[in-house]
């Protein structure tokens, strides 16, 4: 339950932390840090204390282990937690635990992680609030394969199979024809029970060129919910993204507006509260419901360039039991803005490259914001995500902003370790993503054919 609070233990790294702790501040919050020791042994020169040591480097000792979140917490007088992204952010045990110590989970309720984690049962609820989904039964997929095959044929060759409890890529399977079905299942049922322990499928339409578009939400506990833009994220790579842009190019105002307000309505129908995302795909001008992701997001700097709005300082106000002012947002977008994730890996492999940062130099100047944690001398540790900062810049047009992009990331450079600056700057070049409008597979056949040394 939401409650006043003045201090928030930030239980991450790396820029997201940085980015909470500058909005704790900005409204007068006490931030309380965390780090692992490989990320304090990487710190240029670090200072005396720094941020409170949260154990070993591998993460299921430190920024995965709950119990010593929140002894952190209670140790510093931290009244609230908050998880940033990854980790512990869609962790419903974890939002739990931090409630019942009497602390302020910067997030929404267990119940609504569980909800929208579990994919058949998101897909149940979104059904419910009317919010458009892929063709295919809301329903687990039953162990006969036979019976597999029918609803299969129901739905329409090429389907795809995927893992309920599943996310980041993992635990998917394009079934072309009835052939591939027993096999798809049995695969994908036992890497869905390694990965994500959990082995019920279901099956949906695959679709063969779509966009992946997503509707930014922000809910209070009072019932307030509203939609704040939406955003492109087709740029991906092995169903990662690479880079996102807002507002979604090529995206009626109606339909926009129509699919924002059924977004909102299912949050107020599963009781959600702070942020969210809906991801859909859109393919021949329709959208289709895929997964919510229950945190703030990567890549929400784009949607608060474009919509005027802090989504951190958001979230904690409603955690603070605040009102939301729905007047404030209206779903229209200001001019457009594009972010690149620049991570530590060999742009050619995407291998990561950790190791010693000597020189950065980040562009500056009007409407480019870098949001990063290193700087000379840091030193980016193997343990981790490779992201080691975002450069997102904002112009009153989408050509204007990739202009300013093209830029910004000349402008760009950081020594002693491979980045993938190089392939941004080929993204911002290709003659089909400046038109606008890419497919989730560009990026993917562009590099297939591009010759290997040019990676």
């Amino acid at each position: 339950m939401a409650s006043p609070f003045t201090s928030v233990l930030i239980a991450n790294r790396g820029e997201i932390a940085v980015r909470i702790e500058r909005a704790c501040l900005e409204l007068g919050l006490r931030p309380v840090l965390i780090a692992s020791e490989a990320d304090r042994a990487g710190r240029p020169s670090p200072a005396a204390g720094g941020p409170l040591s949260i154990g070993p480097s591998a993460p299921g000792r430190s920024y995965l282990n709950q119990a010593a979140l929140l002894l952190a917490a209670r140790v510093t007088g931290a009244e609230a937690v908050h998880p940033g992204y990854g980790f512990l952010s869609e962790n419903a045990d974890f939002a739990e635990a931090v409630e019942e110590a009497g602390l302020v989970f910067i997030g929404p309720p267990a119940s609504a992680i569980r909800t929208m984690g579990d994919k058949i049962a998101a897909k149940r609820a979104m059904m419910a609030a009317g919010v458009p989904c892929v063709p295919g039964p809301g329903e687990p997929l039953p162990e006969d394969a036979g019976a597999v095959r029918a609803i299969a044929e129901e739905i329409g060759y090429p389907v795809i199979v995927k893992a309920a409890g599943g996310g980041g890529g993992r635990g998917m399977r394009v079934v072309r024809e009835s052939a591939e079905v027993a096999d798809a299942i049995a695969i994908t049922r036992e890497e869905a029970r390694r990965a994500f322990g959990k082995p019920e499928l279901y099956m949906e339409k695959f679709l063969e060129h779509p966009r992946h578009v997503e509707f930014q939400v922000l809910c209070d506990n009072h019932g307030n919910a509203v939609w704040v833009g939406h955003r492109d994220c087709s740029v991906q790579r092995r169903h990662q993204k690479v880079v996102e842009e807002a507002p979604a190019p090529g995206i009626a105002p109606e339909l926009a507006e129509r699919i924002g307000a059924r977004c909102a309505e299912a949050c107020r129908q599963i009781g959600y509260r702070g942020v969210g995302t809906f991801e859909f795909l859109y393919e021949n001008g329709e959208f289709y419901f895929i997964e919510m992701n229950t945190r703030l997001q990567v890549e929400h700097p784009v949607t608060e360039m474009t919509a005027g709005v802090d989504l951190v300082h958001e979230q904690l106000r409603v955690a603070q039991g605040e009102v939301l002012e729905t007047g404030r947002f209206a779903g229209t977008a200001q001019g457009h803005a594009f972010e690149c994730r620049i991570n530590a890996e060999d742009p050619a492999t995407f291998v990561a490259s950790p190791g010693l940062i000597t020189d950065v130099h980040f562009p500056a100047g009007p409407g480019v914001r870098v949001d990063s944690h290193v700087s000379a001398g840091y030193r980016v540790s193997p343990y981790y995500d490779s992201l080691i900062a975002k450069l997102i810049v904002h112009a009153p047009t989408r050509g204007e902003a990739i202009g300013r992009m093209q830029v910004a990331l000349a402008q760009t450079r950081i020594e002693g370790i491979a980045t993938n600056l190089p392939l941004h700057e080929r993204i911002f070049a290709d003659p089909d993503f400046v038109r606008g409008c890419v497919d989730i597979h560009h990026l993917e056949k562009r590099l297939r054919e591009e010759p290997r040394g040019e990676a």
